[in-house]
């Protein structure tokens, strides 16, 4: 898709939890979702930040569409002409790939991207899933993936991706379920 899920149902039309209050959020075991800053004029611009609980229900995306795991990144940071030695390297990585991952539009001082790949990835900022709080919208954005690590022994943490508006890579890591990150669905 070319712009991050808003839906507020699981696919079976029973309700995603809306948690708005922050120690709440920073409790989560399970699925939820709110706007940026519980605001729901943020909505149409950025879509939701769900846990990564909300994900492991499977029954998040559209009929014939599913979160992309984290080697459908890889193979998207591939196509975009990241060096494949470089895609499952922690941290920062690539060249431009992430230039290329941005909207011409929404990032801070300078941070717009090319959006050449026709992702069109807005700075909307995240929800900390260790305080519950609010960050970074106009200066960065994450990405769940799919994948959690449990390949590693860690089953309460899972993969992500995320763009900032100072750099032009893409930044891979593991982080705590329970934070609030943006989805991007991809089509069986």
């Amino acid at each position: 898709m070319a712009e991050n899920l808003r839906t507020t149902t699981f696919t079976n039309n029973a309700p995603i939890p809306n948690v708005t209050d922050n120690t709440e959020w920073s409790n989560l075991n399970g699925p939820a979702y709110c706007w940026y800053n519980n605001d729901i004029s943020y909505k149409p611009t950025f879509g939701a930040l769900y846990s990564w609980f909300t994900i492991e229900s499977g029954a998040l995306c559209p009929s014939g569409w599913h979160v992309p795991s984290d080697a459908e990144f890889n193979a998207l940071e591939m196509f975009l002409g990241m060096n494949p030695d470089s895609v499952n390297v922690w941290g920062w990585r690539g060249t431009d790939q992430g230039s290329q991952l941005k909207s011409t539009t929404s990032w801070d001082d300078g941070g717009n991207g090319t959006n050449t790949s026709g992702f069109s990835g807005l700075a909307g900022g995240y929800r900390i899933g260790l305080s519950g709080n609010f960050y970074a919208v106009g200066i960065l954005t994450y990405w769940w993936t799919a994948t959690d690590d449990s390949v590693n022994d860690k089953p309460e943490v899972a993969w992500y991706r995320r763009l900032d508006g100072e750099y032009n890579d893409i930044y891979k890591a593991t982080t705590y379920k329970r934070g609030g990150k943006y989805i991007r669905c991809v089509k069986n």
